[in-house]
């Protein structure tokens, strides 16, 4: 009977000490496209990610003028820097997007490249703003990122 109960509490305690991820439905608020309007996580570790630009691995701007080859990198660097926190995208609960001068057609451009990378069935919280201008000339988005690592994830 002991073994039980210590089985049934180990059990129960590992289930609340893992990171747990809700996508809550507000009623009276309309559905969201490709985002989520509340991402709730406990417990974990959160990582932010300072806003990423269209930089490569040397510095340089990638895709002058091309919001689909800027978006791309952005997003290659935030897999890069999530990967060195111990995290994926799939530990993502909230982007924020910096677009300048930003148009209508930019839209399914970015969105497209968001959802290869993104979990589309629970996607982040999202904020995307049009900006008329960037910290450089060149520069057509800055995207920011904070996931949450589920508890004993080996993160780092």
């Amino acid at each position: 009977m002991r073994y039980l109960t210590l089985t049934f509490l180990l059990a129960a305690v590992t289930g609340i000490l893992q990171a747990q991820t809700e996508f809550p439905k507000a009623a009276g608020v309309a559905p969201a496209a490709g985002y989520s309007h509340v991402v709730v996580t406990s417990p974990g570790k959160l990582v932010f990610l300072a806003g990423q630009i269209a930089n490569n691995a040397s510095g340089q701007l990638v895709g002058k003028d091309d919001i689909k080859a800027q978006t791309e990198q952005v997003f290659e660097n935030i897999k890069a820097n999530l990967a060195a926190a111990g995290a994926t995208f799939q530990d993502v609960v909230k982007l924020n997007w910096y677009i300048r001068d930003l148009k209508p057609e930019y839209l399914p451009v970015v969105r497209e490249v968001r959802d290869r990378y993104v979990n589309k069935e629970h996607p982040p919280a999202s904020t995307l703003v049009g900006v008329s201008a960037l910290f450089r000339e060149g520069y057509m988005l800055e995207v920011e990122a904070v996931a949450s690592i589920p508890a004993g994830k080996g993160a780092k």
